[in-house]
């Protein structure tokens, strides 16, 4: 996977949860099964929120919770700033064989308004529309007959992803979903882990004085 795609992750997770210490991220990341669409595994996690660090994206708070050592992390500007800046890449940016940057994007929308959310999908849905005019290989392609049906599979799921994105802006215009500066109307079921998260949220924020 490429790094800007495991930034990504690591920076939105970071940007949901914060204050949020590393066994979080890695749990709330794995229970997103990033390991299978992703690949990134838990030592990718840890690495990564380093680099974050030392590239200014998250800064790290050693905290003592209850006697015992806890490194808890918040996103900064600039990690924000880095973050905005690779939603808008993943949820626009089309390639032919390969989504996973779009689905991380996709997964993380809350994190955006709804006037973004709407503005980033209406360019992605153009640079479809250019992309099948592009590599349609059209008949007499120079190429096996077996590899031209090959790539007409692929752009048979754009095709589809095309109409499932116009759906999808037709929701987000019509106030579906929850997105960034909107009440949180989904309640996580009681079992959920980020009931946990939360509280646990609320007390590094005492820890760290706020």
């Amino acid at each position: 996977m490429a790094v800007h795609t495991t930034r990504m992750l690591l920076l939105g997770a970071v940007a949901m949860f914060e204050p949020v210490n590393g066994y979080q991220i890695r749990r709330e990341l794995v229970s997103w099964r990033v390991d299978e669409w992703a690949n990134l595994g838990p030592g990718s996690i840890y690495s990564g929120l380093t680099t974050l660090e030392k590239l200014g994206q998250v800064v790290r708070h050693d905290v003592s919770d209850d006697g015992r050592p806890v490194a808890v992390y918040e996103i900064t500007a600039a990690g924000r700033d880095e973050l905005a800046r690779l939603l808008g890449a993943g949820l626009e940016t089309v390639t032919l064989f390969n989504a996973v940057a779009f689905h991380a994007a996709f997964g993380m929308l809350p994190l955006i308004s709804r006037d973004a959310a709407v503005r980033h999908l209406e360019v992605r849905i153009q640079e479809i529309d250019r992309s099948l005019a592009e590599w349609d290989p059209g008949e007499g392609e120079a190429a096996p007959p077996h590899a031209v049906h090959g790539v007409r599979h692929w752009l048979a799921l754009l095709r589809e992803e095309r109409e499932w994105l116009g759906a999808t802006v037709g929701r987000l215009r019509a106030g579906d979903f929850d997105l960034a500066g909107e009440p949180w109307r989904w309640v996580p079921p009681a079992d959920d882990p980020g009931r946990e998260m939360a509280a646990d949220r609320e007390r590094y924020l005492g820890l760290l004085g706020r």
